[in-house]
């Protein structure tokens, strides 16, 4: 399979066929996701809350999205890279913007993700113009979780979903190539999809769109918390405390480690 393109994202709404994606952090994750067929990986700045621990996304620095950028890009996976702009990294200029996009760019991003709608266009245009590509982010928006007033499912007033498709239309109209539409509600995502040409890619918000993304801890069952709309396909923390416990218990009985795992100096004799 060739590497996955903006341009697969489109046609892909064309033929209205799904996009599949999933977040990755590190390189043995991109590793092993780079030889499935999903279409793109997010490295999100959702690492800030399930890689270091943090309580939200607004302390993840440039610093931390270059390094787990750089880190999946190794992997060289055939799936389209994105990156998020972690918070600040655009919101104090237009200048500001593009460099932090181009930076991340630089270290193996096939594209940027952008959260928020029409106060953000400005910036998405200089960021296209200087060559890079961008996914749009409208629903709940996390780093702005508390202006919006916690971690909701957007759109319930009429107000607010209208507002929502208007953010979906400007985004478009600066020239995003998808759109990720987080924690909506569904009849407002589908409008959402709808009115746009350019593909949306829901979390937790329902059927409707062209596609979806999970964070892929919540997939692995590897998270303390995980959202409503997330679905675990496997209890990687139920494996991973039966393997630790087996490890424990052939040390402790001596069956670990095994004629097998170490050389003496006789053995070249």
């Amino acid at each position: 399979m060739a590497k996955v393109s903006i341009r697969d994202f489109l046609k892909k709404k064309e033929r209205k066929e799904r996009i599949t994606m999933l977040t990755a952090y590190d390189y043995p994750t991109a590793k092993v996701i780079s030889n499935t067929d999903l279409d793109g990986i997010l490295v999100g700045d959702s690492l800030g809350m399930v890689v270091l621990g943090l309580e939200n996304t607004l302390n993840v620095t440039m610093s931390d999205m270059v390094r787990h950028v750089s880190a999946v890009a190794r992997a060289k996976p055939k799936q389209l890279i994105v990156a998020d702009m972690p918070f600040l990294s655009y919101e104090v200029s237009v200048n500001e913007g593009v460099r932090n996009a181009g930076k991340l760019t630089r270290n193996g991003a096939d594209a940027v993700k952008l959260e928020g709608g029409e106060e953000v266009v400005d910036v998405i245009r200089a960021i296209i113009k200087a060559g890079i590509p961008v996914m749009g982010h409208i629903g709940l928006t996390p780093q702005r979780f508390l202006r919006i007033g916690g971690f909701r499912t957007i759109g319930k007033r009429e107000k607010e979903a209208e507002q929502l498709i208007r953010d979906a239309k400007a985004l478009e109209d600066a020239g995003v190539f998808s759109i990720v539409v987080e924690n909506t509600y569904a009849e407002v995502a589908k409008k959402i999809t709808e009115s746009v040409s350019v593909p949306t890619i829901c979390i937790g918000a329902g059927p409707y769109c062209d596609g979806q993304i999970l964070v892929i801890h919540d997939l692995l069952g590897f998270t303390d918390f995980s959202p409503y709309f997330a679905k675990a396909y496997v209890n990687l923390k139920e494996i991973i405390d039966k393997a630790v416990n087996e490890y424990i218990n052939d040390v402790k009985s001596g069956k670990f480690p095994a004629r097998e795992n170490y050389k003496e100096i006789s053995d070249n004799r």
